[in-house]
């Protein structure tokens, strides 16, 4: 069980907040609008802040000396990373997370060294596979999505051709092949067989470069 500060209480908050509460740690949620806290569940029963997440008196009040965890997920940028910053370099809080809000100020939080998602980057590139990379799918995405884990099934016009011929000179590297139900560590000379089921972790070009190459064997 750890101690944790949210910072911020609109949606994102609201639900991290619960989330965390429902699984047992000690959370305190600080706002600078009271009204805000309406957004938790009826269910949370952690503790709420009113104040100003810079004043020093409020994170002495939310236990940010005391807390294992913060999670900055304000609509400021600005703010997430100032508090961020704080709370590791001046409390030594060992767990800091801040929301990237606009993409634009990404680079802010890089600067700062910060644990950073960036939820509407990372929102946008999977409504895009979603929206047409129907034979392939993201099974794990690192980071923001720079680099995600996608999993397809070989087709009948790639069986008996070389996991590198598929994969030669791209930003992507094999994980695993799985045949008949049982999964190796594949080596690129691996001979495919239709309906292996392979994982490759790959950056976005890469895997779309994989995709234009099934594509072009199929028109072929």
């Amino acid at each position: 069980m750890m101690q944790i500060v949210v910072i911020g209480c609109g949606r994102v908050g609201a639900d991290l907040a619960f989330r965390l509460f429902q699984r047992g740690h000690q959370v305190t949620v600080i706002d600078n609008h009271a009204k805000a806290f309406f957004n938790l569940d009826p269910e949370y029963h952690g503790r709420t802040v009113e104040g100003e997440a810079l004043n020093r008196d409020v994170l002495q009040r939310a236990g940010l000396s005391q807390a294992e965890g913060l999670a900055a997920v304000t609509n400021s940028d600005t703010l997430n990373c100032v508090v961020g910053h704080l709370a590791r370099t001046v409390y030594q809080v060992p767990y800091v997370v801040a929301r990237n809000y606009d993409p634009r100020w990404r680079t802010l939080h890089e600067t700062f060294g910060l644990q950073v998602v960036s939820s509407s980057s990372w929102g946008a590139q999977r409504i895009e596979e979603l929206l047409y990379h129907v034979e392939m799918r993201a099974v794990f995405s690192a980071g923001n999505g720079e680099v995600e884990v996608y999993e397809f099934a070989v087709p009948r016009q790639w069986e008996g051709r070389k996991l590198a011929e598929l994969i030669q000179q791209i930003d992507c590297a094999p994980v695993a092949l799985t045949r008949a139900g049982r999964a190796r560590l594949p080596e690129q000379d691996a001979t495919l067989q239709r309906e292996d089921i392979v994982h490759l972790s790959a950056t976005l070009d890469g895997i779309e470069t994989v995709r234009r190459r099934l594509g072009e064997d199929r028109k072929g």
